[in-house]
C-alpha cells in the first residue's frame, strides 16, 4: 500500500514537472516574437497591425548577408506605402565569449556599408525566431500574414537568382 502511494505520488510529480515545463515553453516561444532593435527599442514581429510582415534573417559575418540586404531594401522600396513591414534580422550572438559574437556597434557598422534601409532587429541567440518561424538557414526570408502567421520560408540566397520575384509573389497574394 505504501508503495503505491509512493508510486503514485512520484507519477504526479512527474506529470507537474512535465506540465509546468510545457506552460514554461509555450511562454517562451510567445516572447520570442519581440526583438529589439538596435538603438534599443522593441519591436513584436507579429503584431504589426495587419500587414504583411518580410523578415530577413541575417548575420554580419556571412557575405551573402549583404545580397540579402540589397533584396531586403528592394522589397521594402516596392511596397512602400502599402500594408507591408520588412525587417532585417541579426541572428549575431550578444555574447562576448560565442564565437558569432558582434556587438550593436558592429552590427551598426555593416547596416551601414550595405545600406541597410529597413529597421534592424537583434535576435542575439538566432535560435529562439528560427525555431518559432521554422527557419533552418541564414539566410532566409520568412513572410507572414496579416495575422501574424508564417506563410512561407524561403531559405538561403544564390546571388545569380533575383529572390525578390518568389516573395513578391506570395506579398502580393497576401494584400
Amino acid at each position: 500500500m505504501v508503495f503505491d502511494l509512493i508510486a503514485a505520488m512520484k507519477h504526479i510529480i512527474i506529470s507537474l514537472v512535465v506540465y509546468l515545463s510545457m506552460i514554461f515553453a509555450a511562454l517562451t516561444v510567445s516572447a520570442q516574437t519581440s526583438l529589439t532593435s538596435l538603438d534599443g527599442g522593441k519591436k513584436d514581429i507579429e503584431d504589426q497591425n495587419g500587414k504583411v510582415v518580410v523578415l530577413a534573417f541575417g548575420a554580419s559575418w556571412l557575405p551573402l548577408s549583404g545580397k540579402q540586404a540589397e533584396y531586403a531594401n528592394s522589397i521594402a522600396k516596392k511596397y512602400a506605402g502599402k500594408d507591408v513591414a520588412v525587417f532585417f534580422v541579426m541572428t549575431d550572438s550578444n555574447a562576448p565569449r560565442s564565437k558569432n559574437f558582434a556587438s550593436n556597434e558592429a552590427l551598426l557598422k555593416f547596416a551601414s556599408a550595405n545600406k541597410v534601409a529597413v529597421p534592424v532587429l537583434r535576435d542575439p541567440d538566432g535560435s529562439s525566431t528560427f525555431e518559432k518561424f521554422g527557419v533552418d538557414q541564414v539566410p532566409s526570408f520568412v513572410i507572414l500574414d496579416k495575422n501574424g502567421r508564417k506563410v512561407e520560408v524561403f531559405g538561403g540566397i544564390d546571388p545569380k537568382w533575383d529572390i525578390t520575384v518568389p516573395i513578391s509573389r506570395t506579398i502580393d497574394r497576401l494584400l
